[in-house]
């Protein structure tokens, strides 16, 4: 598929030229099985700060800036290499929308050249999905045999040497988690259908997992005692830098803007600067200023705001002018804010006669016209 027919292309792919840049230069020491070192994992999520890095393309030598994937948070980065390196699993764990998904993906694509050994956590998960299964048709026709064997995301990694991923581990049924028990603490997967060396499967050096789970799916689906012991876990907070928050909305609705109509459509500073603030303000419950605000039940996170920013651009672009406004932000918030509880509605009116309308009366910025488009909120 060329890249113009995918929606979204995996990190491996959107960021091959940036991974091609690591592995020329690479000489630190690496795990056994890893595509590149640890310090150079490290390069790909945080970016090399402006430094360009040597690449050949097509016989030609190129310069190549690695950017920033992940703002706020290095030390945990370090810290979830480390784990990844060690004999332990990793879980992400977070408020939704705090990149931890963004986050298991680029070590995947940088670790092992492949983020895309997925195993999504739902209430109808079975272990086949993350096991192996089996071709019925020919398992009937000739048994049990490794030519019938559909491996499952975790067979793959194990048989290759590579991170598997595990989004919202914890939306899975309890008894599917436990499948993953064996795996983690012996390295190993058997086969009971197989006979002798078949029926076993050792992991290959570089194979490990990184799950994800919401904080706010606490009590869903509790990982056993068993399990936990086998993850080293690591919090993912929501971002509170203000501009970097701003930064990390900016490239994102660059990113998923690119290749359509509202590519070229303006989203100046300045309407940044209001979608950002509403989000970071929200989520904390009060204004920068220090003034107490009442929280919505949403999750206001930086991945909503990227949403909004994306929905208010494709609007510009579609029934606007071509440059994103105040009102086109705002006609989008309640989707948003205000998804399935009529009282976040309440909220987010409340937030602008609280935040916003002190600021528009002395004509800060947008503000003004952000205050007067709030009609879209609806009563």
């Amino acid at each position: 598929m060329r890249a113009m027919e995918a929606l979204r292309l995996p990190a491996e792919r959107r960021c091959a030229l940036e991974l091609a840049a690591l592995r020329a230069g690479d000489t630190d020491p690496r795990p056994a099985g890893w595509a590149l070192s640890p310090r150079a994992v490290e390069t790909f999520v945080l970016g090399s700060g402006g430094r360009t890095l040597p690449v050949v393309v097509d016989g030609e030598e190129r310069q190549v800036a690695i950017s920033r994937k992940l703002y706020g948070q290095d030390i945990l980065v370090q810290r979830a290499i480390v784990t990844l390196a060690s004999d332990r699993a990793l879980l992400l764990i977070g408020e939704p929308g705090t990149a931890k998904s963004w986050l298991s993906e680029h070590l995947a694509a940088a670790i092992s050249g492949d983020s895309l050994l997925v195993v999504q956590g739902s209430a109808g998960l079975v272990e086949d999905q993350i096991r192996y299964g089996w071709n019925y048709a020919m398992l009937l026709a000739e048994g049990p045999s490794p030519k019938a064997l559909v491996p499952g995301p975790m067979l793959t990694g194990m048989r290759s040497g590579r991170i598997v991923r595990f989004e919202e581990l914890t939306r899975a049924p309890p008894e599917v988690q436990d499948t993953l028990l064996q795996a983690l603490s012996e390295k190993v997967l058997t086969i009971p259908e197989l006979a002798g060396e078949e029926g076993v499967v050792l992991a290959r050096p570089g194979f490990n997992l990184v799950a994800t789970a919401n904080t706010r799916d606490r009590g869903v689906n509790e990982m056993s005692a068993a399990l936990q012991r086998r993850f080293h876990f690591e919090t993912v907070p929501p971002l509170d830098d203000l501009q970097q928050e701003v930064e990390v909305v900016r490239s994102q609705v660059a990113e998923r803007t690119r290749g359509t109509p509202a590519e070229r459509t303006g989203m100046d500073d300045d309407v940044l600067e209001l979608l950002v603030t509403t989000f970071h303000e929200l989520r904390s419950g009060k204004t920068v200023d220090g003034v107490a605000l009442d929280r919505p039940s949403t999750a206001m996170s930086t991945a909503e705001a990227v949403a909004v920013g994306q929905h208010a651009a494709l609007f510009a672009a579609f029934f606007g002018e071509g440059a994103v406004k105040p009102e086109h932000v705002v006609l989008q918030l309640a989707g948003t804010a205000a998804k399935l509880d009529a009282d976040d509605r309440k909220v987010l009116r409340g937030y602008f006669d609280v935040a916003v309308k002190p600021r528009a009366s002395r004509e800060l910025g947008l503000w003004k016209a952000y205050f007067a488009a709030r009609h879209h909120l609806g009563g």
